[in-house]
């Protein structure tokens, strides 16, 4: 779907973006081992697909004034015997630059070109562990960082996240398209599983989940966005219940979050459904609830339209629910945010299922975002999410793809 004139483009912009004269060096994801000699699947940083349209790990990109060149790894022959070379020729097809350099001669052209300067435009790294998500994170751009400052080592470095952030977040119409595949591929698929006589088949969340990424490739998916979450009766007030092995009740709720990915780019899609089609009345009251909070949430979007003042929004919205649920009794952020409604209503969505994009930037038409609102409460075993994918248009919103029903 995407040609190099994309890739191209995308990188002619971020150099009108960034006016600086500074090289501009950005590398891929390295391979995470997973056990022994074994790595996990392979995930390209998003940006660096952005620019590239490649999949290898480690490759790493030069732009330096009008020359842009591509630096491949060394490989050991054991590792192409077992993993394949890199297709030089279909490199350069997909990302449209000529210029493709081995390890050895690559680093030497841009070893010159770094001693001479004062600053490298590149991405900078985050910390090797983030504690709020307790966990590690690709080293590539740290090891990329660490050999130009040994080149170098008064080199001073630019962060270009902000720039290729704001990019990211603003969908060209072949982006739109792509994205809008994955949205369709994701409902299709949650249709199937959704129909009557099929829902009261499964007896485990596995078995929802095996149906539903067996559709998204039966469709046409490359992969899935994010790992699946199935979660049935209390399982849905974990946010991110992954391991999906709880058994399913007829008089219980079960929530999907789930997304196709199609050419690189994510749905992300959250339903919640009751198992035998008749929700108790408090079920029915918590969903009602939900629903009138996304169509809250729905009526504020436009473009110029600040996320954080939105988040409030919403935020205030559904306190006054949890009020008439008899949850709280004070609409405080503490009250509403420590259980009841613990994550953002919106996030950007893209190549990755929560996408780069600037929070403080006013939303502009084009950018596409998750409108997930939900409300869980643990004491009786009840998480509800819905989540639909819109686009921000001259004028509000439109939902992307063809939308499921709402219904409990």
């Amino acid at each position: 779907m995407f040609g190099s004139d994309f890739f191209a483009g995308n990188r002619e912009r971020l150099r009108q973006l960034f006016t600086g004269t500074a090289p501009i060096v950005v590398t891929a994801n390295g391979l995470l081992q997973r056990a022994g000699d074994e790595t996990f699947p392979f995930k390209q940083d998003g940006s660096f697909w952005y620019l590239i349209g490649v999949d290898h790990p480690d490759v790493i990109l030069v732009m330096d004034k009008g020359r842009e060149y591509l630096i491949v790894p060394q490989r050991e022959a054991i590792m192409e015997t077992f993993d394949g070379a890199i297709d030089i020729a279909e490199l350069t097809r997909r990302s449209g630059i000529k210029e493709v350099l081995h390890e050895k001669e690559g680093w030497k052209q841009l070893e010159t070109r770094v001693k001479k300067v004062q600053h490298v435009a590149t991405l900078a790294a985050n910390p090797a562990y983030i504690e709020h998500f307790g966990m590690y994170t690709n080293p590539a751009r740290r090891r990329l960082i660490r050999r130009l400052k040994q080149l170098n080592p008064a080199l001073e470095l630019l962060d270009l996240r902000q720039h290729l952030g704001r990019m990211r977040m603003v969908k060209q119409p072949i982006e739109l398209e792509a994205l809008t595949r994955a949205i369709d591929i994701t409902n299709e698929s949650i249709r199937d599983v959704l129909r009557p006589k099929q829902l009261g088949k499964y007896a485990y969340e596995y078995e929802i989940e095996a149906d539903l990424v067996r559709g998204f490739r039966r469709r046409g998916a490359q992969d899935q966005g994010f790992t699946p979450i199935v979660a049935s009766g209390p399982h849905a007030c974990t946010m991110h219940h992954i391991s999906n092995d709880g058994p399913l009740a007829s008089d219980e709720l079960v929530l999907f979050d789930v997304g196709a990915s199609f050419d690189h780019y994510c749905a992300d899609m959250a339903r919640t459904v009751s198992l035998n089609g008749r929700p108790s009345r408090r079920q029915q009251q918590v969903y009602d609830a939900v629903c009138a909070a996304q169509d809250y949430a729905y009526s504020l979007l436009k473009p110029n339209l600040e996320l954080r003042v939105y988040e409030d929004l919403v935020e205030n919205f559904i306190g006054e629910k949890l009020r008439e649920l008899g949850l709280i009794k004070t609409i405080t952020r503490e009250a509403v945010r420590r259980e009841f409604f613990p994550h953002r209503t919106s996030h950007f969505i893209g190549i990755d299922a929560h996408d780069a994009g600037d929070y403080d930037e006013p939303l502009k038409p084009n950018a596409t975002l998750a409108v997930e609102t939900g409300i869980y409460i643990r004491a009786e075993g009840i998480g509800i999410r819905v989540e639909y994918n819109v686009v921000i248009t001259e004028t509000g919103y439109e939902i992307l793809g063809k939308p499921l029903s709402r219904l409990l």
